[in-house]
């Protein structure tokens, strides 16, 4: 069976990524169809893979920029014309499933969310009074049209989530079925010398609202240690006091080593999943996230008296005061916390699960579609 999969660009190691890592290990003879590919980003596994790049790959300044080329996206991922395949998969967050295919190839979308810059998160990328904002202010509409209409392109939708599977219907007015994002779990172990600080792991972009952490832990003066880069870092930067360090971009055996020795994960954003819960809760260790998103479906919250084991705690007020106030918490309640129990919980997650749910869903959907 000749497989086709196109994923919105290639540029480093995050969720997604993670997400087609594993379907190229199903199907390990599968094409790549990409926006943009940045040599060495991504796994070897990933690398393996016949990659195919649109026209956006020859721009200026493109791989440190590519987000500012949002507007021309819709026209890149329709450059591509798909032909001979016996199916398409698109592992879409912004314009992936938009991809044109030659003929009646089943299409089916492995859905991170509705393109955000567009239907939700708007304010969140483009807080910045500047050019910018100002353009996409004026192609929001233009994009939010085209977004829908791509949805029409697909056959099947699967999301990554409940929050994910609601904004699909919500958006797009269609169903999908759900499949939780794969966890390595062999990555991770529980068994590491535990040190003194806290650990947030991500992109310093808005809306991963790593700036309250800052300022919860400037208040705190806990150890806290940050590992990622973006466009955030500068500004983050000139706000954290001493007792907060920035790591920058860090390898997978580092990040691991940081989760086997950390306190517990600060996870303050708002994710349509969030993979580096699950990935802390694999290492053993709790996380005091905000109640929002998907962390509700992987986070068991802390509840005095509940017979459930808790794998960490969620806090209702996206604010300093309400991070604050969940650190304070666990430190009252720290022993409580099992690692040897939080990390069985992750392993519901692992890769090996998504990898045998992903399948079948295929398999279905082919047989549909025969």
């Amino acid at each position: 069976m000749k497989i086709a999969f196109v994923h919105d660009w290639l540029t480093g190691m995050r969720g997604g990524e993670r997400c087609l890592e594993a379907m190229c290990e199903l199907f390990p003879g599968a094409d790549i169809y990409t926006l943009l590919h940045i040599p060495g980003s991504v796994s070897a596994i990933i690398e393996r893979h016949r990659i195919i790049t649109s026209p956006l790959q020859y721009l200026p300044f493109v791989k440190n920029r590519y987000r500012y080329y949002l507007p021309f996206m819709p026209l890149a991922i329709e450059s591509f014309c798909l032909r001979g395949y016996d199916l398409v998969i698109s592992s879409s967050h912004c314009v992936a499933k938009g991809v044109r295919i030659f003929g009646r190839t089943p299409h089916l979308c492995y859905c991170y969310t509705p393109m955000r810059y567009v239907w939700d998160m708007h304010a969140q990328y483009f807080q910045k009074r500047d050019l910018t904002s100002l353009v996409m202010g004026l192609l929001r509409g233009p994009l939010k049209k085209w977004d829908l209409a791509s949805s029409r392109k697909v056959d099947a939708f699967v999301a990554i989530s409940e929050t994910v599977q609601k904004r699909i219907k919500r958006c797009y007015n269609t169903n999908a079925r759900i499949v939780y994002p794969p966890v390595d779990t062999e990555r991770f172990s529980h068994t590491g010398e535990r040190g003194d600080y806290y650990l947030l792991v991500g992109a310093l972009v808005p809306y991963k609202r790593v700036d309250i952490a800052v300022d919860a832990f400037n208040i705190l003066g806990y150890p806290l240690k940050i590992a990622g880069c973006g466009p955030e870092e500068s500004r983050l930067r000139k706000m954290a006091k001493g007792n907060i360090s920035f790591l920058g971009r860090l390898s997978d055996v580092e990040i691991a080593l940081l989760f086997s020795r950390c306190k517990a994960l600060i996870f303050p954003g708002e994710e349509d999943f969030g993979i580096v819960p699950l990935e802390a809760m694999a290492s053993g260790k709790p996380v005091l996230a905000f109640a929002g998103g998907g962390v509700g479906e992987t986070v068991v919250n802390y509840e005095e008296g509940s017979a459930r084991p808790a794998t960490g705690i969620l806090y209702k007020e996206q604010d300093a005061g309400g991070l604050i106030q969940a650190v304070k918490s666990f430190e009252r309640i720290e022993r409580v916390f099992s690692p040897e129990g939080i990390r069985k919980h992750a392993l519901a997650f692992d890769k090996r699960v998504f990898k045998t749910g992903f399948r079948q869903i295929v398999e279905e959907f082919l047989s549909n579609n025969a």
